[in-house]
């Protein structure tokens, strides 16, 4: 007779304990990772197989065939290695930016609060194992399925399941049944994993994770760093698209006409497919994706998340930052640092708690959260040495954009109900059905702390059950009395606040402080308070015309409501501002979206801020910010610096590859010449300028153009000046050399050495900014990429055999002097001219 299994039985929410970190780990090895799938990486035979599809590398192998076609074996086996070594750097390249994005996606990767035996933890998401018990709140998503042990009544949007944007709300579990398995739109005491908490706060016991979730079932994922194209990475692309369509109709048309012209129809397709790989800026893509993907890993490194990559284009234009005060300016290390009630005052760091002071407390904390997240909550949890036993939270209203306190209703050991609040003093003054007379001594209390810098909220209690327990505003309320908190400034912000100004970057303060704590805090940053500070209900009682004009005279907003910082940023977008603007509340989803930059806080936000912004801040501070935009006016000159290099090196190479047709003359080079300098090239587009250290003035410049394109006609005209000054020095060295009766071996080498000369030349005046060390260690790049390309280059001329293959002449000494100096100045000039003119700046 087989053993029945029996139904496991209900149990209360206290029999549930945090589990160990041992223990957690091995559940984890057990159940497996707590995510939905993995993120899509390509391996490196996908990027191989991408590579091989490029038309370039079919170009060169037509052009080995050829070759081979014509019996010279030696030639088409190095043409064909040199696409393949041209393959494998792109590809290399590829891996590279591959990697960035996987150490991306690490860093964004969701995380969640867990309670465990040796205390409270933040891991990420993908680490959290049934058993677990996870603090979730207001902006958060649960990261697994789960019993709401204990906490408030939640409110709960399950629209990732069901569609339904209408919230549904969730109440503490009496019993937690292991078998329960409601349908997402229930009222039960269960939250599933996506789902978002839009009201309160509470504890989640974990039972499914990964794929055992119901999102899991359904196979959906809601989170992923994807390296999506950048509008201008398409764009970008057409060009290439159409100047390879040109390429191969002007390869055709050159094959043709020298076919004709010398009857040699083989070396006809050998010059055509020598212009059409020349006229080709097949580097464009890969500079652009090198940038993106390396320069928001740069940029993570520095604790600022891209999110997009587009972002970094938009960055080095901002020009008005608006920031958070608390965590953002301050360290967010809130302590209570004066607490009042009525005649009776005390300083925590001055001396032990008064007794008269002590009913403040216990409200203030009964106030707060049981698992308290906020840094006041935590702050007035240290304050009470000795909680009371016997009494249990029997119901609590979390904030709301109509009543900006807490309440939460007790019952005590001996059976006696109370509600207690705490939040915003105007807020707890209507709870209290305060007279004008009340109302005014209360305002010149929080005044005069604010006046100090402290956060002022108000403590009030009503004694007895409330007239109606879903209402708190139904009972009347008696002051308990004022706690100001104390947040200090961050030391490095006064230093980025002044960095940013010398950039032309206005900072702007938006908090829900006091004017008066809001301008305390200001002045002690360095941030412009002469125009004093504009309120909320200032804010709502002006006209879309009269706020735009205010937002230009005003550096600081006080009392503000999250849906009020959307219309400051719309204002400062309708005056022509590029905005940057840090949020972290589920409300701040809007103006996050609305900014051009918008940045959320990686500590603090919640999972709404991160997802609605384009930058998530890793640590929070406002410095980083800062930093953040340094390092993208960085990448984005850089960048720009690329584009322009790639565009002046395909004019010689074109040019000398269709010059010699146009007189009938036997062409300079062929398919092998300009495969090797393709792989100069790439390597330069991809370290060199990629890894260029900042302009020593950039951030004391002001912010570029909004309108200005990252690579316009002005870009276009410098790159086509640059490569024709090097082309007509080259065709120079070329007709000189045959008019002198130098053989075409001799003539080809020192036209190929005069233009990798210049090639390196070019870079190196490209990329260099004037008052930067020539040898500067950060350029370790450029000249070991010379050095190499040196070596190789006095093979390939002087050792026979790889002469031979290059059809090569050794040149003579003097003409070999005269074509380096010609191609160094050729090819430097735009550094000298761009050293004199900041000189006369």
């Amino acid at each position: 007779m087989g053993l029945r299994a029996t139904r496991p039985e209900p149990r209360p929410p206290g029999d549930f304990a945090p589990l160990s970190e041992h223990e957690a780990a091995a559940r984890l090895s057990r159940f497996g990772p707590n995510e939905l799938e993995q993120p899509r990486r390509r391996s490196f035979l996908l990027i191989a197989v991408a590579a091989l599809r490029e038309p370039m590398f079919a170009l060169l192998i037509v052009a080995a065939l050829l070759y081979l076609a014509l019996g010279d074996i030696h030639e088409g086996l190095l043409l064909t290695a040199g696409a393949f070594l041209s393959i494998g750097l792109v590809v290399a390249q590829e891996t590279r930016n591959e990697n960035a994005l996987a150490a991306l996606r690490s860093l964004a990767a969701p995380s969640a609060r867990v309670l465990r035996a040796e205390g409270e933890r933040r891991r990420p998401a993908r680490e959290i194992v049934p058993g677990d018990i996870v603090l979730v709140g207001e902006g958060e998503r649960a990261p697994a399925d789960g019993v709401l042990l204990r906490g408030d009544v939640l409110s709960v949007d399950e629209s990732a399941l069901t569609g339904e944007s209408a919230p549904v709300w969730k109440a503490p579990a009496t019993m937690v049944d292991p078998l329960l398995d409601p349908e997402p739109g229930e009222e039960a005491p269960f939250l599933f994993a996506g789902t978002l908490v839009t009201l309160g706060q509470g504890a989640l016991l974990a039972m499914r994770t990964g794929r055992a979730t119901r999102l899991g079932r359904i196979g959906r994922s809601l989170e992923s760093i994807e390296p999506e194209e950048t509008p201008l990475q398409k764009s970008t692309g057409r060009v290439v698209a159409v100047f390879g369509v040109i390429g191969i109709g002007f390869c055709l048309l050159v094959a043709l006409a020298y076919g004709l012209a010398f009857g040699n129809w083989i070396a006809a397709g050998l010059t055509g497919i020598t212009l059409a790989i020349s006229l080709t800026p097949e580097e464009f893509p890969m500079v652009l994706a090198v940038f993106l993907a390396l320069g928001s890993y740069r940029l993570a490194r520095r604790n600022v998340l891209a999110r997009r990559a587009a972002v970094i284009e938009t960055l080095g234009a901002t020009d008005v930052l608006c920031v958070d005060k608390t965590g953002t300016l301050t360290q967010n290390r809130m302590e209570a640092a004066f607490l009042i009630r009525g005649a009776d005052m005390w300083r925590p760091s001055e001396a032990a708690m008064p007794k008269p002071l002590a009913p403040l407390v216990a409200a203030a904390v009964r106030a707060s959260a049981a698992d308290p997240s906020d840094p006041m909550d935590r702050a007035l949890h240290r304050l009470q040495s000795d909680p009371p036993e016997g009494a249990e939270p029997l119901r609590s209203f979390p904030l709301r954009p109509e009543t900006l306190a807490f309440v939460q209703t007790w019952r005590d050991a001996g059976g006696g109900v109370a509600s207690y609040a705490k939040g915003a003093p105007e807020a707890v003054a209507g709870l209290c059905r305060m007279d004008a007379d009340q109302l005014r001594l209360l305002g010149a209390e929080v005044a005069t702390m604010a006046a100090h810098g402290l956060r002022v909220l108000a403590v009030a209690t009503h004694a007895g059950p409330l007239p109606r327990d879903d209402d708190p505003g139904s009972g009347v309320f008696a002051l308990d009395g004022l706690v100001g908190f104390l947040d200090p400034l961050r030391e490095d912000v006064p230093q980025a606040v002044a960095l940013a100004a010398r950039a032309g970057i206005h900072v702007v303060m938006i908090t829900g402080d006091y004017p008066a704590t809001a301008l305390a805090i200001a002045r002690q940053a360095g941030i412009e308070a002469q125009g004093g500070a504009l309120s909320g209900a200032e804010i709502a009682a002006l006209s879309e015309a009269a706020l735009d004009e205010a937002v230009e005279r005003t550096r600081v907003f006080a009392r503000i409501r999250p849906e009020q910082k959307l219309a400051l940023v719309e204002a400062y977008k309708r005056n022509g501002h590029i905005v940057a603007m840090t949020g972290d509340g589920v409300n701040d989803g809007p103006a996050l979206r609305a900014a051009h930059v918008g940045v959320a806080m990686g500590q603090r936000g919640t999972d709404v801020a991160r997802e609605a912004a384009s930058i998530v801040l890793l640590d929070d501070r406002f410095a980083s910010i800062v930093a953040g935009v340094r390092s993208g006016r960085r990448i984005f000159a850089n960048l720009r610096k690329a584009l322009i290099f790639v565009t002046a090196i395909h004019v010689p190479i074109a040019g000398l590859a269709l010059t010699p047709i146009l007189f009938l003359l036997p062409p300079v080079f062929y398919p092998v010449h300009v495969v090797a300098l393709e792989l100069v090239i790439d390597p330069i587009c991809a370290l060199v300028f990629e890894g260029e250290p900042a302009e020593r003035h950039q951030m004391e410049e002001p912010p570029r153009s909004p309108t200005e394109p990252l690579f316009g006609l002005r870009q276009i005209g410098a790159g086509f000046l640059d490569g024709a000054v090097l082309l007509a020095a080259l065709l120079g060295v070329y007709f000189v050399s045959m008019r002198s009766g130098v053989g075409e071996g001799e003539t080809r080498a020192l036209v190929f050495i005069g233009l990798v000369i210049g090639n390196l030349a070019m870079a190196l005046a490209s990329a260099a900014e004037p008052g930067i060390s020539f040898f500067d260690t950060r350029r370790v790049a450029f000249w070991s990429i010379a050095a190499v390309t040196t070596l190789v280059l006095a093979l390939i001329v002087y050792l026979p055999a790889a002469a031979e293959l290059f059809r090569f002449a050794p040149p003579e000494p003097r003409a070999l002097a005269w074509t380096v100096a010609t191609a160094l100045a050729a090819g430097g000039w735009s550094g000298v001219y761009k050293a004199v003119c900041k000189r006369r700046r």
